[in-house]
């Protein structure tokens, strides 16, 4: 997360600063290519993070067995190489392409989707078909995030206490939470039909699925740590009693 959001935000606020908008050909390609491997590996990691979910509430007793730190190992491995590997093949197939519809990218970072925009290539069905390639994986990641969480669901529903579901659910909620909110922003930038396209949707789009859900996720993944919970009720308890002591400076 915390990798991602820096690929693209220093150089915007650096542009903004500056007034300009310019980047080096290297940078924007270093840049595509940082932003698709980080978030292609953190696709990834979430799928075999719910398979984690997975096996450990309806398979607790073979835990040990099928998620050791070798298995753990080798499916954290997979994830970054994969992510990788397609970054790469998307990154070389992109910027090998001729472009002659000038240099300004209608957004506030290098993505494939402005940059295909640019060329007046036919070869750009070449890019479009590894962009669907990869679009067909992603969704069968999908699938299999959604199987493993009905799965979760159906052994929940069927935990005889409440304080046992209510465990097991919120196991599973912040991993759901960070789960919708990147497939949801990034399914839209990706998919939204050519004729709701405009300059500000696509720039609201672009900041919702690359700038939000790495900002927001360590904050999900923390609200299960008792240690940040207490710090951030004795922050908003200090600032009722501020208002409350204070109400007139508060204003």
């Amino acid at each position: 997360d915390l990798g991602s959001i820096s690929t693209t935000v220093p150089k915007s606020m650096a542009n903004s600063l500056w007034d300009t908008r310019a980047i080096s050909y290297t940078g924007c390609a270093a840049q595509v290519f940082l932003f698709l491997f980080l978030a292609s590996a953190e696709y990834w990691l979430l799928t075999v993070m719910s398979y984690d979910r997975y096996v450990a509430i309806c398979k607790p007793l073979h835990y040990g067995t099928l998620l050791g730190s070798r298995a753990c190992v080798h499916m954290a491995a997979a994830a970054w190489a994969t992510g990788f590997l397609n970054s790469l093949l998307q990154t070389a197939n992109t910027f090998s392409l001729p472009l002659c519809k000038g240099n300004a990218l209608g957004q506030f970072f290098c993505e494939i989707p402005q940059i295909l925009k640019l060329s007046c290539s036919h070869s750009y069905l070449r890019e479009l078909g590894l962009i669907m390639f990869s679009l067909l994986i992603s969704f069968g990641c999908f699938v299999f995030i959604v199987v493993s969480y009905v799965q979760i669901l159906r052994a929940v529903l069927r935990i005889p206490s409440e304080q046992g579901r209510h465990k097991a659910f919120s196991t599973c909620l912040p991993h759901l939470a960070v789960v919708s909110l990147f497939v949801s922003t990034g399914s839209f930038a990706y998919l939204k039909p050519p004729s709701i396209s405009s300059p500000s949707l696509d720039l609201v789009v672009s900041v919702l699925y690359s700038v939000v859900p790495p900002a927001v996720n360590p904050l999900i993944y923390s609200m299960r740590n008792q240690e940040l919970k207490d710090a951030l009720n004795k922050l908003m308890a200090g600032c009722f009693s501020q208002i409350i002591k204070y109400p007139s400076s508060a204003l």
